[in-house]
Order: C-alpha cells, then structure tokens, then sequence
C-alpha cells in the first residue's frame, strides 16, 4: 500500500499546486496489478507536471516538463 504523496517524495521536488486535497494524495492503495485504486489528479512544481501513469492495474506518477524544452517523454504505460 502506498499513496499519491508518498511517490511524489521521490522526485524530491516542490508540489505548487494540486488537484487533490492533502488527504486525497495521503489515501494509501493498492498500487500493484489488478484495477486502478488510486485518485486521478494533476500536481504541477516548477519545472513538472505530475499525473498518474497506469499499466493493467499497476500505478505510479508520471510526469512531463511544464516548460517547452528538448525533453521527449516515454510513452505512458510502457
């Protein structure tokens, strides 16, 4: 079980604003295979934006550049 905020910590970036409340990213789920547990949202820091990536039921954050840059994103369940 883990949550939204916990995954977040790993980037070690500053979240400035969020579609969920605090408590909504604190909810804990199954981020294993199987459905999709966890809270849509958007998280945006300086430099990213944050969203959820999911893969047959497996989760965990996603996210792209907020400034346009040379940066190329892999492909969101792969």
């Amino acid at each position: 079980m883990e949550s939204w905020a916990e995954m977040l910590t790993e980037f070690q970036d500053k979240i400035i604003a969020c579609t969920l409340t605090d408590e909504e990213m604190a909810r804990k789920f199954d981020t294993g295979y199987g459905g999709t547990e966890g809270l849509p949202f958007t998280a945006w820091s300086e430099d990213w934006v944050y969203f959820p990536g999911v893969y047959d039921g497996s989760e965990w954050i996603a996210r792209a550049p907020r400034k346009i840059c040379d940066h190329s994103c892999r492909h969101v369940g792969d």
